[in-house]
């Protein structure tokens, strides 16, 4: 007979205090994620990550005034474009912080949903076998029957909206348990669901739809398609099949200016009187837009959110020929509507012509200084300088309508052999020297921004905002409460006992019991035999 030697086997290596297997770290993770400390945190970093979008122009919503934000901060326009500054509600930082956002209001409200459930479903607990050590408590004796005053407290608390303990099989004695307030853990579970249900809305817009804008001339027409567009940023799934075929056209223009105040020549009010059609062959339509009262078409809403001036110049050439006209978008470069701006005359002969300087609405001339006295267009003047050359516009890089590339121009001078500036009220044409031709300030017409926007989401989101209001309500003014009763026979009597406990914290239960008291201590009415 052989015996076959067992090998040994080697123990367990054993787990330092601590250590976790990977099934124990992924279950502690989630539970940390799902946590509510985890969901506040990641709510407060959301609203400090939309900080910055706040503070600083946004490309998505006005790329004019990002353009002019980072021309003003070189030193800080490269670090604030790695980390996504200019682009907040769509960099990846800031969408780690909502996934994850969303991923821990999940894991809360679902868990606390069948808690809720099964405590819907539950009766309210026994009554204590001391009622006296609860905190708020009171007795009385009297002289009727136990089963008279318990009849009497169930009715009592029926009409309070009190929820009773069933007794089928007699177990609870002469006792009475009671219980309301069920609803305040429910407009808790409603205002978590409300936030997951806003911030479905919300990135059901950024995915879905889109945003644009476009500086308009008054009177030039505007079609809702992609080539219109001054600046287009759509959303990860947007699909422009989805646009809806609109036009429109602003015709008048009207600002309401101040006259008098410390912010006199300001404006306080804009009001852009436009004619638009539904889709082409519709019936036209007109509409007031005003800043705060968008413009609804289908599922695209137009906002007004910015104005200036547009001087209109005419330029011809040595050989008299027009080598440009027509009205020139500048740019305010503050609230009284001092503004910037370039034109370019590429076909002129014998050499281009590019003018570049400041359209003044109000000019003054104050001790020699000239100087901008308001945004009303009282006294307009265009002060240009001119370059002639190779504007670098055939290079085929893209260039702004809003600069001038001088890189191969050279400054035309004057008689005094200064660089020329000109100086042009409507009405007035100046003659170019060495024969490069005339230019001429025609008039002025103002010019509008319009956002355009779809936000399919919006709705959703302002549902969500509607039902944080109702929860919010509910846990603030519901009160969880619980009202035991306890009835005792003997020689002198029946002694009742009452306790109650507000499961909210903070509540007067003491009114509660004395109401309670007074309702069952209400002699019953007195009913006198007919003879």
């Amino acid at each position: 007979m052989t015996t076959t030697a067992t090998k040994p086997t080697a123990p367990a290596p054993e787990r330092r205090s601590g250590e976790l297997t990977l099934r124990e770290l992924l279950r502690w993770t989630w539970r940390q994620l799902t946590s509510m400390r985890i969901a506040l945190i990641l709510l407060l970093l959301l609203a400090l990550a939309a900080v910055p979008g706040s503070l600083v122009p946004q490309e998505r919503v006005d790329s004019l005034k990002a353009g002019d934000w980072k021309k003003a901060h070189e030193t800080l326009t490269p670090i604030y474009e790695k980390l996504g500054i200019f682009n907040v509600y769509g960099s990846a930082w800031f969408a780690a912080i909502y996934i994850l956002l969303v991923i821990s209001l999940l894991g809360c409200i679902i868990p606390r949903t069948f808690v809720y459930a099964r405590g819907l479903r539950a009766q309210p607990p026994a009554a204590p076998r001391n009622l006296t050590r609860l905190p708020s408590h009171a007795s009385y004796a009297t002289a009727e029957p136990a089963e008279v005053v318990l009849e009497r407290a169930r009715a009592v608390l029926r009409k309070k909206r009190y929820r009773l303990r069933r007794d089928p099989d007699g177990s609870a004695g002469l006792t009475v348990s009671a219980e309301r307030g069920y609803l305040r853990e429910l407009g808790n579970l409603i205002f978590h669901l409300a936030v997951l249900v806003v911030l479905v809305g919300f990135a059901t817009g950024t995915l879905f739809g889109f945003k644009g804008g476009v500086i308009l001339v008054q009177g030039q027409p505007f079609a809702n398609n992609l080539t219109q567009y001054d600046d287009f940023v759509p959303g990860s799934l947007f699909d422009p099949d989805g646009m809806d075929p609109f036009s429109f056209t602003v015709n008048h223009f009207d600002v309401d200016w101040l006259t008098s105040g410390p912010r006199a020549g300001m404006a306080r009010g804009f009001d852009a009187d436009l004619t638009y059609t539904d889709k082409p062959g519709a019936p036209e339509k007109q509409y007031d837009l005003r800043v705060n009262h968008p413009l609804t078409i289908g599922g695209t809403e137009l906002f007004l959110i910015g104005h200036g001036y547009a001087p209109v110049v005419t330029v011809r050439d040595g050989q008299g020929n027009i080598a440009a006209s027509g009205p020139v978008v500048f740019l305010p470069m503050g609230p009284d509507l001092f503004s910037f701006g370039v034109i370019k005359a590429p076909d002129a002969e014998p050499g281009q012509i590019g003018l570049e300087g400041y359209f003044y609405p109000t000019f003054a001339n104050v001790d020699g200084t000239p100087v901008n006295l308001g945004g009303n267009d009282v006294n307009p003047l265009l002060s240009l300088n001119v370059y002639t050359g190779d504007l670098n516009l055939d290079s085929g890089a893209a260039q702004s309508v809003y600069t001038l590339d001088k890189s191969k121009a050279t400054a035309v001078r004057g008689d005094d052999g200064k660089p020329l500036r000109l100086s042009l009220a409507p009405g007035d044409t100046v003659q170019l020297p060495n024969g490069l031709g005339t230019v001429t300030f025609d008039k002025v017409v103002s010019w509008q921004r319009i956002q355009i926007s779809q936000t399919p989401g919006k709705d959703v989101a302002l549902l969500g905002v509607v039902l944080a209001l109702l929860g919010l309500m509910g846990s603030l003014f519901i009160r969880s409460r619980r009202v035991w009763l306890r009835v005792t026979e003997n020689d002198d009597g029946t002694l009742v006992e009452i306790a109650a406990l507000d499961r909210s914290g903070g509540a007067d239960t003491d009114a509660v019991l004395s109401s309670l008291v007074a309702a069952l201590q209400a002699a019953p009415p007195s009913h006198e035999e007919k003879p």
